[in-house]
């Protein structure tokens, strides 16, 4: 069973309820309206909910570079928390090729008025079907 938002099931990405607004040519989008569990004790959004966005995010534009692919593994990822997020929020990444199998990805996540809260770098692996390229 696939995702409503994604074209591959991630159940966390499910349980979280990130939205896919647009991935497309090494670009994506990808948005997030917090609830109260997703608070930490000031009331901002955790960390980790932040982190696994801005991964999401960074992977999906990954994987906006190839089509055939099934998956993307992470390999590193940094992010620099610059604000605190309490409400929603968007991540936004783009992805180039940086060698014959990893890619290199960087986003970042804004409020609703455009400001950055975030910002994140990553390494990624592609997967794909058995006996496909690689």
């Amino acid at each position: 069973m696939q995702s409503k938002n994604f074209d591959i099931t991630m159940p966390f990405v499910e349980l979280l309820g990130f939205r896919l607004l647009e991935k497309r040519d090494g670009t994506a989008r990808v948005a997030f309206e917090p609830k109260p569990e997703h608070f930490n004790s000031w009331k901002a959004i955790h960390g980790g909910a932040v982190m696994s966005l801005l991964d999401v995010a960074l992977s999906s534009a990954c994987r906006a570079l190839d089509d055939s692919c099934i998956g993307c593994l992470t390999v590193e990822i940094k992010v620099n928390f610059i604000a605190a997020a309490a409400g929603p929020v968007v991540a936004e990444a783009r992805a180039q090729r940086a060698g014959r199998s990893l890619l290199f990805s960087e986003g970042e996540l804004r409020d609703e008025s455009g400001a950055t809260l975030a910002k994140a770098v990553g390494t990624f692996k592609l997967i794909y079907p058995s006996g496909a390229k690689e």
